[in-house]
């Protein structure tokens, strides 16, 4: 992720194989993955940049893709891993890019670890071309603020119209919204970081004396079948909620004429 923001202790295990393989596994991920494939599947983009990848990009891998994050470490491990693509260390709030050098631009979950979000806005729409999309997604409803926000570094939740208004400061027009994650991705992310924190807590004693256990092969795969499952009932409780208790949502948005010309 960018950084300013407090320590995101799944950064921790960037250098861990298996942490690897679970994190891009994780249900919620599949979902944001898929949404936003659906639409660059659809729009069939040319140069494309994705910020705050750290070491489970959103985009499916190729060499029109630049994967960018704050971390050398994540960015490191995502170019042993995929091989395709570009990869930049860079701070989203000052991107070493050109105006108008990408067609696109997606930014998955990365604004709410961000200082300045206003500033990263205005990034992204600087290097975007004119009439380029953003394509991003974000922790929705402030309300849902909790111990896993917390666990995971995140500044701030934001509700929808914030979000819209931020867009549009940074000349970047909401052309679609769409639902993600529903309460039943936050109350199950609540409960799973309960568990882990309270794990770490009783295994503290058991690490230091070297009885740490290790992942195996059977739990990656029975873990990887759990959240297959799991992401088929996130998406429906996504869709068949209301937007307003949406944890998660997508936002399509286009540099509008006033935002084409460089500063």
């Amino acid at each position: 992720m960018m950084k300013t923001s407090p320590h995101n202790r799944f950064d921790d295990f960037f250098v861990e194989e298996k942490y690897q393989l679970l994190k891009n596994h994780l249900y919620n991920y599949l979902l944001r993955k898929r949404a936003i494939g659906k639409i660059l599947k659809r729009e069939k983009p040319g140069l494309i940049l994705e910020v705050g990848s750290g070491i489970s990009p959103v985009t499916t891998p190729g060499d029109h893709i630049i994967y960018s994050d704050a971390s050398f470490l994540a960015m490191r491990s995502l170019k042993n891993d995929l091989g395709r693509g570009s990869f930049v260390v860079a701070d989203v709030m000052r991107l070493p890019f050109k105006h108008g050098a990408f067609s696109h631009a997606v930014c998955s979950e990365v604004l709410e670890h961000v200082e300045d979000d206003r500033m990263a806005l205005k990034e992204l729409s600087r290097v975007l071309r004119p009439s380029g999309r953003l394509i991003l997604t974000f922790p929705h409803r402030k309300f849902y603020f909790a111990n896993d926000d917390r666990f995971v570094g995140h500044l701030r939740r934001y509700e929808s119209i914030e979000m819209e208004d931020r867009l549009e400061e940074a000349d970047l027009m909401p052309l679609s919204t769409e639902k993600i994650l529903g309460p039943l991705e936050k109350a199950t992310m609540m409960a799973v970081v309960y568990g882990i924190e309270k794990a770490q807590r009783c295994r503290a004693g058991r690490v230091s004396e070297g009885r740490s256990r290790a992942i195996t092969r059977p739990l990656i795969s029975l873990y990887k079948w759990v959240n297959r499952v799991y992401a088929a009932a996130a998406w429906a409780d996504a869709k068949l909620m209301p937007r307003s208790l949406s944890s998660v949502l997508l936002i399509r948005a286009e540099k509008t004429d006033s935002g084409s010309s460089e500063k």
